[in-house]
This record gives C-alpha cells, structure tokens and sequence, in this order.
C-alpha cells in the first residue's frame, strides 16, 4: 500500500497537479528526488469543494501587476479600493461582505490588521510570491486552523519555496524594475541549500516612487454643467519601503516539515489626500514598520493521524502626522502587538471519514498616543479564542460532504463595550459529481460568520466607534463547475486545451455590518454599522489555454460578477433598499496571452489585460451627487526569457545556467481618467521596465 501511494505521488508531481497533492508534501519529495520527465495523459479530477481562484507561478508574472493587490483585481467578485500610485493604500471586498471578513493568509498563518482595520495588500511584492488563491467560504481541506473556519472568505499568499535539483547548492535572482513617477524597485533573492533537508531563503526589495502623476479633474453638475475641469500633478504621493525576508524549511521522511519565516516592513509615504472643491491636500504622512515572525511544523503518524502547530508574534507601528494648516492638526502613533497560537488534528477514522478539531489563541495589544496633546499611552488589550470541530466524507467520485462548527470568544478591557462574546457558527458544504469520468461538479455551501470589531473600529482617534455592534453574515453559495483537459506532453509538437469554467449564485445576508469610508482625509475614516445588508450576485468565469503547433500556447482568463447589495434596515431610511458604497452592479477582467517556446527553453510572450467596473455610490444614499462613473482600463505587455549555459558544449546537460528576463508593461494604455475612490484620481498611461537575472 506504501508503495502504491508513494508511486501516485511522484506521479502527480511530474504532472505538476496541485489537486492531488498537498503541496508540502509535494515540495518534500521534490527536494530530496530527481524525477525524469514523464508524459502524462490522465485525467487528474478536482478535488475541492469549493473550487478556488488561483494565480500562480508563471501566470503571476505575466500579469500587469505590481503587487498582490494589482493581482487580486483579476479575481471575480472582488471588489479593491486603491487609493492611487505606487505607494496607496489597498485594500479587499470579497463578494461586498466587507474586507474584515476576508481574511489574509501569509504561509498558512493569517495576518493582523496592523493599519486602518485592514490589511494593505500594497504592500506585499509578487516578485517572492509563488502562488495567490481565494477561497470563498473556506478551504475544502478541514486540516486546518481553527482560526481559518471563520472568515467568510480567504485570500492565501505563499512565497516562492527553494527547489533544487541534483547537485545544485545555491539560486540567486537579481531583479530592477523601474518606470514611470521616478519609480525605482530593486529586488534581490538567494536560496542556499544547506543540507539534504535544511535550506534557507533571503528576499529583499527597495521601492521608490514620488508618485507625481499627471490627471485630468472634473466635475459635472447634475443640471449638466461643468463645475470644474482641471489638468494637475497629484502631489504627496511618494513613497519609500524596504521589504526583508528570511525563511528556514526543513523536510524529513515523506510526512514532515518545519519551516520558521521572517517578515520585516518599513515605509514612509505621504497621504495625498481627497481632492474636494478644488483644493489640493498635501500635508499628511504616514510612516509604517511591520514585523512578524512565524514558525509551523506538520507530520502524520500512522498514516491516519496529523499534526500542525503554528505560533506567531507580531509588532506593528505607525505614526500619522499631519502638517496641513487646513485640516485638524494631529501627530499619532499606534504600537500593535500580537501573539498568535494554533493547533490542529485530523485523524482518518476510515478512507472515507476525516474529522478534525483545532484551537487558535491569540492576544493583543493596543497602545495609542497623541504626541501634540502629550496626554500620555492609552493601552488596551484583547484574548481571543477560537475552538473547531470539523468532519469530512468522500464517497468515491461522487460525493464529498464537509460540516463544521466554530465557538468564538473575545475578551476585551474596556468597560463600555458590551458583555465578552461568545458565539458559535456553523458550516456545511457539498459537492456532487454525477458523472465519475467527466470532472462536471455542483457545489455548494452554506456557513455562518461572526466579525467582532477589531482595535482599529473601536479605538482609533477620529476613526473609532466605540458603540460598534459585532457583525455576523450568513452565506449561501451554489456552483456549477466544469474541467475538461486533454494535453500531452509540452514538448511536443502536438495540440491540445485545457478549459476551467464555473457558474455560481451567492445569497448573503449580514447583520449590524460594519463598514468604513474615508472622510476627508485618506487615513481617517467613518466607521459606522449598518442594520441589515442582503447580497445577492452571480459569478462566472474561465480560463482556457489551448496549446498550438510550433509551441505557441494561446491563453485566457474571463470573469464577470453581477451583485447587488442593498440596506434593508429601515423603510423609513431615504437610503432604504439602495446599493451600499462602492458597490458596483457589474464588473469584470479579461486576459489574454500569447506565449512561444523555442527547444533550447527561451520563452517569449505578449499579454493584453482589460478590468471593468461599473457604476457605483460613494455614500448611503443613491443619488446623482453620489455617483461613481464606472472605470476601466487595458493594459499590454510583452516580455522575453532567455537562457545562458555557462558551458555551452554541455547545456543539455548541466543545470549550471543563467536565465535573462526583460519585461515592459504600458499600464492604462489609453489614458483613462478614472477612480476607485470618488476624489482619488488613479494615473494615467504609464509604462514599467523590468530586467531580471537567476542563476
């Protein structure tokens, strides 16, 4: 039987199908076999549940993106708020339950909400990112923390892992990109093999923008008439970051893994501010520094019983201060602390019953200080506890059934927030495959979540609300999803395709939601609850790649959502049934790619890349002085990779290589005027240069 499963494995790898596998067990045996290529033509059938979105690898690069926000844009049902340039502030709304109810996942372990409440996707690179997957619901593995059972959805970042292949020792990757406003993005990676087992990664990377882009303002009054129409440079935009990795992996056997990662941000950037009546803000600024280190370690025993611990701290600072003589003074620093604490078990009663049970801990600390009032530290604290109790039945191809339950609790210090909560929330998910040979399935889910109000909701001066009620959201989710694939091997000649669709309705419904728009100024916000919330959206999308004689690869990736989210609170209230803010009814992406192979291995490719979003309300209430004009952009790009033996008599057979990359981007191809956030232009046309070297 260790034999057989042993052998699926290498199988799976060769093929590279991440249905099969778990991927650490994958990277385990990659690093300690040398496997020759295999052509393989089975059909390999989804495993999930609830199919995720994935970007990786290859696909991740040939993109128009900087950072995981840019990257995110592509995913249906995703709503992001950008607030201009290189160095704004991003943000994600998944299927418009919120971005509190999207949770961040950095190698398995979630993220805090060092800043404004949320979590600022700006500032994650993709050039150390390996693979970006959301989850709505949550993952259909239910080894898992107990934390991870209760987001309504989850985006999942994992960074590059080392892969070596025999004899090899050291990667290195040098990268520059620079571009338009004076940006200037050096990265630097190494990868040392340092045993059998033991390897280490370094990442680090430097961005320089002064965010000076030209945009075009104008505002139309509803009788028609222009009431300004201004040419300027958005000013107070620049920004200086530092990004550092360090991560350690350790396999041993086929089942176990340690890993030990660490994460440090620094970051100075003005606050450009809104644009209102024609005033220009630039009197903000905004210094950050995020350090976290995390460790996980994962075996089986008795090939029935698995392990996974994960523990984590966390130090976050900010510093807001604001120069403008216009605007209320303020000089405020925030010092965040977290210590996070997970452990999980699944045990396999039968080949087709899993259950699971884990428990997270985790504490917080919150320490506020007005330096211009030098009133002294205010401190505040929080114990959070999360119990699950998960179990799992596969029946064959046909049918896999997954429930959940999650008792949450949260103990916080301050006297006038409400008792300490203690709620339950249940999940159920199905999938159904009638037809065993055909990889046709319908999916569904419905699941409760339960979104207390974080330290930045409650206590953040001129942000906090105090009297905030917790959320809690019920989804329901149905999905039609269709995989067909018949593809040799790519190193021939042959055709083939690959066709990933899906169709899926969501119904929402969340009470006392809480949400926040910006009043005035970028880092302050307005943090109020809304009674009752229903969503309602449908979902589609598709990827196709259909692989062409002489070894062109023609590839593309389509996505629509339509939802509405309308407050069902009061019928008194004149915004009663009205689309909630930046909300749209309709939007969508496209992608298409062009990609050749010669047979020594260089890669040439051109992209073209197209985001729609419809109109929206920036505030409550639905009228012709709150709305948004939809947006939307195309972007191209055309990159090229070649390979350099250093011995060219033996490249075919030395791994001693050096590969040369070179990539140019032209972003908003045609110069539209537009804005995610009413009064927060986005640049026009502007152009990126990316040279790279890995050895």
């Amino acid at each position: 039987m260790v034999k057989k499963i042993f052998f699926i494995l290498c199988l799976a790898l060769c093929a590279h199908s991440v249905f099969a596998l778990d991927e650490t067990e994958v990277d385990s045996l990659y690093n300690h076999f040398q496997i020759e290529e295999v052509e393989v033509t089975a059909r390999a059938l989804n495993k999930d549940i609830i199919v995720p979105q994935t970007l990786k690898g290859e696909e991740l690069q040939r993109l128009n993106a900087l950072s995981v926000a840019d990257a995110l844009r592509y995913f249906s049902g995703v709503q992001l708020k950008d607030y201009g340039g290189v160095g704004g502030i991003k943000t994600i709304n998944v299927r418009s339950m919120g971005s509190q109810h999207t949770a961040v996942y950095y190698n398995g372990v979630q993220l805090g909400n060092a800043q404004n409440g949320q979590v600022d996707l700006g500032r994650f690179s993709l050039d150390n990112m390996e693979q970006i997957q959301l989850f709505n619901g949550q993952k259909s593995d239910i080894f898992q923390s107990a934390r991870e059972f209760g987001a309504a959805g989850n985006v999942y970042l994992t960074t590059r892992k080392p892969y070596f292949k025999e004899k090899e020792r050291v990667h290195v990757r040098a990268q520059m990109r620079f571009g338009s406003f004076a940006l200037a993005n050096p990265n630097v990676g190494v990868d040392v093999k340092l045993t059998d087992a033991l390897s280490l990664t370094l990442d680090a990377e430097y961005v320089y923008s002064n965010g000076k882009y030209p945009f075009r303002y104008k505002r139309v009054l509803p009788n028609g008439e222009t009431a300004y129409d201004t040419t300027a440079v958005r000013q107070n935009g620049d920004v200086n970051a530092v990004r550092t990795e360090l991560g350690l992996h350790h396999y041993y056997r086929t089942t176990g893994f340690w890993r030990v990662h660490a994460y440090n941000y620094w970051s100075e950037r003005g606050v450009p501010g809104a644009i209102v009546n024609n005033v220009w803000r630039n009197g903000e600024r905004l210094w950050d520094r995020n350090i976290f280190v995390q460790a996980e370690w994962k075996d089986e025993w008795f090939n029935r019983w698995s392990t996974r611990l994960l523990a984590k701290y966390a130090n976050d600072y900010t510093h807001y201060k604001n120069y403008d003589i216009k605007l209320l003074p303020s000089d405020n620093t925030y010092t965040q602390q977290e210590v996070y604490l997970s452990f999980a078990n699944k045990i396999q009663l039968f080949r087709w019953w899993d259950v699971s049970v884990a428990y997270d801990y985790q504490y917080n600390t919150l320490s506020r200080e007005n330096r211009l009032l030098d009133t002294g530290s205010e401190h505040f604290y929080r114990h959070s506890h999360w119990l699950s109790a998960a179990t799992a039945f596969n029946f064959k191809e046909y049918l896999r059934l997954q429930a959940s339950v999650l008792m949450t609790a949260v103990q916080n210090d301050k006297s006038q927030i409400s008792n300490d909560k203690c709620r339950f929330t249940p999940g159920v998910f199905f999938s159904f495959r009638p037809y065993p040979k055909i990889d046709l399935s319908l999916n569904a889910f419905y699941k409760q979540s339960y979104r207390y109000p974080t330290f930045n909701d409650l206590y953040y001066t001129d942000l906090g609300n105090a009297n905030l009620r917790p959320e809690l959201a019920r989804q329901h989710s149905v999905e039609l999803a269709y995989k067909i694939s018949n593809v040799k091997s790519q190193m021939s000649n042959a055709c083939g395709y690959e066709i990933a669709a899906s169709l899926s309705y969501y119904y929402n419904r969340v009470t006392d939601k809480i949400i926040a728009y910006p009043k005035g100024q970028q880092f302050r916000w307005t943090m109020l609850n809304l009674g009752t919330v229903k969503i309602n959206g449908v979902d589609a999308k598709a990827d196709v790649s259909l692989y062409l004689p002489l070894r062109f690869v023609l590839r593309s990736r389509l996505g629509y959502t339509y939802q509405t989210a309308i407050d069902v609170t009061n019928p008194a209230d004149t915004y009663y049934r009205d689309q909630i803010p930046y909300i749209p009814w309709h939007s969508g992406s496209a992608v298409l790619g062009l990609e050749w192979s010669s047979k020594r291995g260089d890669h040439y490719g051109l992209n073209y890349s197209f985001i729609y979003v419809g109109m929206r309300y920036s505030q409550q209430e639905n009228t012709v002085y709150n709305y948004v004009q939809p947006w939307y952009t195309h972007d191209l790009s055309i990159y090229g990779e070649w390979k350099i033996s250093i011995d060219q008599r033996q490249a075919l057979s030395r791994n001693d290589q050096i590969w040369l990359k070179a990539n140019l981007e032209i972003n908003n191809l045609l110069g539209q005027d537009y804005e995610v956030i009413q009064n927060y232009p986005m640049p026009k046309q502007n152009i990126r240069c990316t040279l790279s070297i890995r050895y």
